[in-house]
């Protein structure tokens, strides 16, 4: 802690180094080093000890004052203030009982002109520079008063300045090589207050103190040009910051406290003097704060405050160097400043993490560090990425790089620890009594995110840390499936090696808008089966990509059944339509008609990639190139570069490039024609189709920048799984288990007889049944525990002639008493025979299917 002689030392020196013939623009960083708590800074002169102005300023004024025809009799003559008496700030009664009339003279420093001045002794210096601006016209701003060698300030009353009658002052002019007058006033007197208040002089500065930093915020210019900037610089090169934290270390009672109030105001937006857009910008004036602080006051509660406000500046910022918030930086000067920060919330997050091994893996670190980390690493690390260059590498020649690889690599060993901690935790008590860690975990895939970005500035460090999270592979993907939208951990997609399906599939999902349960406004459509794609076409087309992110409202016509049990069907039947063979809307590949392979990505298609797609295709291809080169030469094969194409039943040629059909396929051009026919076959017939599917995709996403993402983080297996549900055969024990009942108790003869009958059902009998109960033929990978509610049977009072029924929305299968389990198993096999159909069997996915739809009436259209 610095003694109270070093703070006003400091600010002393401060101050004294400017000189009154100097104009502002040349005022550059002061050379002297204040120990770690001082910063680099220029002040502009009026400080407390002021002399005398210069002649240069006197003549200025002069010539001022000359050049001012509303100056009156005062160019040959004396002033006479015959106005009303100043304002001040004690009442009429105290002016009368206690303040004596004065009469003093004001002159001009270049001589010539005199005023005379009637004021009150408790009056105000700012009121004696407001009767000289009504009598002379000078701004206040641009006065200064000088009274036995030293400046009046404007919160001082003339008795505290010992003015007397017949005293003589004299006015000074301010210099005006600066665009912002005011602002230099300011500042001016806060600066002057602060070293009265170290001084322990004056008990009204510490009042003026706030209203001054007030003051400069609500003069600040809102427009977000160039004179915001230069205002705000104004602050930061005159010292302001340094003052503020001298006075917040000084050690005599209140000063603290004042110098926390006005700090403080940097800190929260406030709509009248510091809306957020004005804030952001005031981000290099908190780094000045957190600077100094860092360096005297880590523990106190401001310094953490002004990080923290800092850190949530940057996230609206991002990169610092060369960003007009921060005056064009330059990128090393950024790497000085934010390093310390990083390598201290580094070894915050250490110790959080040490923490979590030591004991449970519900205690670690909190949100709140792990966000600051955040922030104040990404400025850092994109200005490191800036100054790294092929010929000199900057890892080679600064400490703080070398220092971040070293937080890098304690990070990634507690991580590496945690992992292993959480994958104990699980085995032992499994996923249902991981609720209370999931905060902490969270904290491990953000790190972990971090982590990531820094490896790619070390050579070797990326194949470490993925050397790591496969190691944890277990760990890691537990961790990703308690993830939450807003945890952006999105980046791991990239990396399939070290995921499975399951967590991919909760990553890729998170990409897709939210469910919701209830929506303000559902589409709704009104279908006729018997023109169910072309009406659903029309129905599709007219309504706003945005507003299918929303619900859907499905009712067919002259049907009075509604609800998502509806809504499945209507999926169901128009993906059947739409890939129909006899609606020439797709072509199925030959080994599975369920498959179809459009390239939205761009991704260049090679021979290899078309083996599973058109087998057929390919082994021709296979053939061409593996040929004897006389054979194709001879032109055995009479291929030219076209290709056959069947539309509708009709076929017609096309050429493989301009001029195809006379060029011969030989061995020498026998690579060209495979890899042009390919394409042609797998992206340019298609182009038109694919540009419309991504289109129609890109819609779906939260945001459409994604849609590469997407398609390049999901195996083909992922996509059909996620589509399709799974082909396993239906469990019927896990069917049991998720299955209630309502009227009826799981003992009864009809519940027994119920599921003996299920259970010797076919494979295609129950995948019907379900259907018949649910509306989906497949299940999601989970099983029954991946539906979106458990399922019901109940009873119902109807006759027992009557056939089980069901109502697919709500998973619910009513069944009439049945006398034997001979009409038992009769009703079943009736339900399972006639009611026939096809379901994606998804639920989870109902946000692909409903969207899926779009772009492919889109493709068909």
């Amino acid at each position: 802690m610095y003694s109270r002689e070093t703070l006003i030392g400091c600010i002393n020196q401060r101050l004294d180094r400017i000189s009154s013939k100097r104009k502002l623009d040349d005022y550059g960083p002061c050379d002297d080093d204040f120990s770690d708590l001082v910063v680099s800074a220029r002040m502009k002169k009026d400080e407390i000890n002021a002399v005398y102005s210069s002649g240069v300023e006197e003549s200025r004024l002069s010539h001022s004052l000359k050049g001012n025809d509303d100056y009156g009799d005062a160019r040959n003559g004396v002033y006479h203030s015959l106005s009303e008496p100043c304002s001040s700030s004690s009442s009429v009664g105290e002016m009368e009982g206690s303040s004596s009339r004065l009469h003093f003279f004001v002159r001009m420093i270049s001589g010539g002109n005199t005023i005379v001045i009637h004021a009150n002794s408790e009056d105000s210096v700012e009121s004696v520079h407001e009767q000289i601006r009504k009598m002379t016209g000078i701004p206040t701003t641009e006065q200064r008063l000088i009274y036995r060698g030293k400046q009046l300030q404007w919160e001082q009353s003339l008795a505290e300045c010992s003015i007397q009658n017949d005293a003589g002052l004299q006015l000074v002019g301010r210099m005006r090589s600066t665009e912002y007058p005011r602002t230099w006033q300011v500042i001016n007197d806060l600066v002057s207050s602060i070293c009265r208040l170290c001084q322990g002089d004056s008990i009204r500065s510490s009042q003026n103190v706030k209203s001054r930093v007030n003051e400069f915020l609500c003069i600040t210019p809102r427009d977000g040009s160039e004179l915001t900037s230069g205002h705000l610089q104004i602050f930061r090169s005159s010292g302001a910051p340094t003052a503020l934290v001298m006075l917040f270390l000084s050690p005599l009672k209140g000063n603290k406290e004042y110098a926390e109030e006005s700090i403080r105001l940097f800190l929260t937006p406030n709509i009248e003097f510091l809306p957020k857009s004005i804030q952001s910008r005031c981000a290099p004036i908190v780094l000045e704060f957190c600077k100094l602080l860092s360096n005297t006051a880590r523990d106190d509660p401001l310094y953490v405050s002004c990080r923290n406000t800092l850190a949530f500046l940057l996230e609206n910022i991002g990169v610092v160097h060369g960003s007009e918030y921060f005056d064009h930086t330059e990128a090393s000067a950024v790497i000085r400043d934010f390093s310390p920060f990083v390598n201290e919330l580094a070894n915050k997050l250490s110790m959080g993490l040490q923490s979590s091994i030591n004991s449970s893996p519900s205690i670690g670190m909190s949100v709140n560090d792990v966000r600051e980390f955040c922030a104040f690493l990404l400025p850092l690390r994109r200005a490191i990425e800036d100054q790294i260059s092929e010929e000199d590498s900057i890892l080679k020649r600064l400490d703080e790089i070398e220092l971040l690889h070293v937080n890098f690599t304690d990070l990634l060993g507690k991580i590496d620890q945690c992992l292993e901690k959480v994958g104990g935790f699980l085995v032992s008590n499994g996923t249902g009594e991981s609720e209370s860690c999931r905060p902490v975990w969270s904290t491990y895939l953000a790190i972990l995110k971090e982590l990531n970005s820094i490896s790619k500035l070390y050579p070797g460090a990326e194949e470490k840390l993925f050397s790591v999270m496969r190691s944890r592979r277990f760990s890691l993907n537990a961790l990703i499936r308690f993830s939450k939208r807003s945890d952006e951990n999105f980046w791991l997609l990239k990396h399939k090696d070290v995921t499975d399906f399951e967590s991919r599939r909760h990553l890729v999902m998170m990409l897709l808008p939210d469910i919701k349960d209830e929506y303000e406004e559902l589409h709704e459509m009104l279908i006729d089966r018997s023109q169910l794609l072309a009406e659903s076409f029309e129905y599709i087309t007219q309504a706003d990509a945005e507003a299918l992110h929303g619900g859907l409202f499905m009712e067919f016509k002259n049907e009075e059944a509604t609800g998502p049990g509806v809504l499945r069907e209507w999926f169901c039947l128009v993906c059947q339509e739409l890939f129909n063979p006899k609606n020439a809307l797709f072509l199925a590949c030959p080994n599975d008609r369920r498959r179809f392979f459009p390239n939205p990505a761009g991704k260049f298609v090679s021979l290899e990639d078309v083996r599973d797609a058109d087998p057929c295709l390919y082994r021709s291809c296979k053939k061409i190139l593996e040929m004897d080169a006389d054979l194709l030469d001879s032109d055995a094969l009479g291929l030219t570069f076209v290709s056959e194409v069947e539309e509708l039943g009709s076929r017609r040629v096309v050429e493989l490039c301009p001029g195809g059909k006379g060029i011969v396929v030989n061995s020498s051009n026998r690579e060209e024609y495979v890899y042009l026919l390919i394409q042609h076959r797998f992206v340019t017939s298609i182009s038109e189709q694919v540009a419309n599917f991504s289109r129609g995709f890109a819609d779906i996403l939260s945001h459409s920048s994604l849609q590469k993402l997407f398609f390049q983080s999901l195996e083909l297996e992922d996509l059909d799984q996620m589509l399709h549900g799974s082909e396993k055969a239906i469990c019927v024990k896990d069917w049991k288990a998720h299955t209630e009942y309502n009227g009826y108790k799981e003992t009864e003869h009809q519940i027994c007889w119920f599921w003996k009958v299920v259970e010797e059902m076919s494979a295609d009998q129950l995948r019907i049944l379900l259907f018949f109960w649910t509306s989906l033929k497949y299940l999601p990978v989970e099983g029954f525990g991946g539906l979106s509610s458990r399922l019901y049977i109940f009873k119902t009072s109807d006759s027992d002639d009557r056939l089980p029924s069901s109502h697919t929305c709500f998973y619910r299968l009513y069944l009439p008493p049945c006398p034997s389990l001979a009409v038992m198993q009769d009703r079943l096999r009736i339900i399972t025979q006639e009611h026939v159909s096809y379901s994606f069997g998804i639920w989870a996915c109902k946000r692909v299917l409903r969207l899926s739809l779009v772009f492919s009436l889109k493709v068909a259209f």
